[in-house]
């Protein structure tokens, strides 16, 4: 998804306890304000748990 930067991601997830599961995710980023299209793609990753930031970004970015 070339139109979600890692900041973006970043910002969403910004003080998220890990590991964390793929709700808890987008919880946190609708806290944050995060915008529908992170939201959106953060509750379409396949898996459900994360231990890390690292996880989360490479689940994102490349699927």
């Amino acid at each position: 998804m070339a139109d979600l930067s890692p900041i973006d991601l970043q910002k969403a997830l910004s003080g998220i306890d890990y590991p964390a599961d793929k709700k808890a995710l987008v919880d946190c980023a609708r806290r944050n304000g995060a915008d529908d299209k992170v939201v959106s793609r953060l509750d379409g990753l396949k898996e459900n748990s994360f231990d890390g930031p690292n996880e989360v970004q490479k689940a994102v970015f490349n699927g």
